[in-house]
């Protein structure tokens, strides 16, 4: 079957094609599989290589003898498998260095690590170095595209987004807005020693962040309140002003995590009727705003994400090692809110989308559904759709559906070559595969960086 995704109008020279097993989605989220298939590439206008073509290669092999293919050599990689790049909604970037620190639970980990390791990146030296690692793992990992965090100093933001522009890398990411409750360096600070409003200040260096950076090549600003008991409600007013001056821009944020956490908003807040709807008073629900979590929320709230058009990063492998709690996919699915897949590095514990899709999985199973009163086992979600969550769905939740995270007509061309043979009990699996379902399950549960051979952006 080959996609239906409307048509971006794209330059035909020059042309690439690559021939494999070829994985896609339509436009319902189904899975469209071809053992033998072909990608057919171009550039646009603005020279971000686009998808021109995908389908069955008996189907579309013709294109390469038309005029405009002469002298396109077949990249033809036969026992590999062709998938979209995948989509990160929700990581760290400077958090890299804390990745696997053992801590009690979420606000522990944050006092005794992570601020600690921020508060490193006011040196633009140090943020271009960690940058440079966060992005070869992440490519290395088969990541394409991130939605990201960076840090409360602009310089860890200039850092991150030049980088990606070097590697024509669609990347989102913002500066951290924390006026309270946070550690000197960084708590974001006023405009002059002893002078000036921090919250007005963090809100300027945004602005001018957004009027420096967003739309340039393929990158994107997110307005990013860390959480908000981080965040003065002047912040927070601002960051929502921002976020409708500006409504192509990105929002990004954490909710209803951590029990503790949820308690500390709630005496922060006591009016509003939950910690979600503390973010909506100040205007910070509408798409391509995206919560980080969501564990904790009731259907009341996830109504709310569904009718604003906002989205939760769900972060299995984060909410594992953290003991945070198990989000609740069933519920999700029920009141229809988007939602895609996160690593979370550095509270989750992998760059790698496969765990994070197994971690999703044994999240599902893992999580009660309570009816009538007589609990029943959680969801077992299908490989596919696991696969969805972490590229096409992804990318839908990120306000960026048929751009990227598949291989229809028009999308960039981020996709990933991976190898079913890169282990030997990974090979073993897959050659005993006798559906698609087997053969991605066996990726999810047996995969790892290993098995990706090369990452494609645009």
């Amino acid at each position: 079957a080959q996609c239906s995704h409307p048509h971006t109008p794209l330059q035909c020279q020059p042309m690439k094609a690559y021939r494999a097993p070829l994985l896609s989605f339509d436009a319902q989220g189904q899975p469209l599989y071809e053992s033998d298939g072909l990608l057919l590439t171009a550039p646009d206008a603005r020279g971000t290589e686009r998808v021109l073509a995908s389908g069955a290669w008996s189907a579309l092999s013709h294109k390469l003898q038309a005029p405009d293919a002469q002298g396109v050599t077949v990249q033809h990689w036969p026992g590999k498998l062709i998938a979209p790049g995948f989509v990160d909604t929700h990581v760290h970037y400077p958090q890299v260095d804390v990745i696997g620190s053992p801590a009690d639970g979420l606000l522990p980990w944050l006092e005794n690590y992570t601020f600690p390791a921020e508060t490193k990146f006011a040196d633009p030296a140090h943020a271009q170095a960690v940058a440079s690692v966060f992005l070869d793992e992440l490519q290395r990992h088969g990541v394409t595209t991130a939605l990201a965090f960076a840090t409360s100093h602009p310089t860890s933001v200039d850092a991150l987004f030049a980088e990606a522009q070097a590697r024509r890398m669609r990347l989102i990411t913002g500066m951290c807005l924390m006026d309270q409750n946070a550690p000197d360096g960084l708590r974001n600070p006023p405009s002059a020693p002893g002078r000036g409003d921090a919250a007005e200040h963090s809100l300027l260096q945004s602005e001018a962040l957004i009027q420096r950076w967003h739309g340039q090549s393929r990158l994107g600003y997110a307005i990013t309140p860390r959480f908000v008991p981080t965040c003065t409600d002047a912040q927070l007013r601002g960051a929502g002003e921002l976020a409708a001056r500006y409504p192509d821009v990105w929002v990004q944020s954490h909710v209803a995590e951590n029990r503790d956490e949820i308690a500390w908003v709630r005496e922060l807040h006591p009016q509003a009727r939950s910690y979600l709807d503390v973010y909506h008073r100040f205007g910070l629900l509408r798409e391509r705003t995206v919560y980080a979590h969501g564990i904790h929320l009731d259907d009341t709230d996830r109504a709310l994400l569904r009718d604003t058009g906002s989205a939760i990063a769900v972060s299995p492998t984060s909410n594992l090692f953290l003991g945070s709690g198990l989000f609740d996919f069933a519920a999700a699915q029920r009141s229809g809110h988007l939602h895609g897949l996160a690593s979370d590095v550095g509270g989750g514990t992998s760059f790698s989308p496969f765990e994070t899709m197994k971690a999703a999985y044994f999240t599902g199973r893992m999580a009660l559904e309570s009816q009538g009163g007589v609990p029943k086992a959680g969801l077992s979600l299908s490989p596919a759709h696991l696969w969805w969550l972490h590229t096409a769905g992804a990318a839908q939740a990120l306000g960026l559906a048929g751009v990227v995270g598949n291989l229809c007509p028009g999308a960039e061309a981020d996709f990933v070559l991976l190898n079913p043979q890169a282990t030997p009990l990974l090979a073993r699996r897959t050659a005993a595969a006798q559906s698609l379902a087997e053969l991605l399950f066996a990726f999810i549960i047996l995969g790892d960086d290993r098995a990706v051979e090369r990452s494609f952006c645009a």
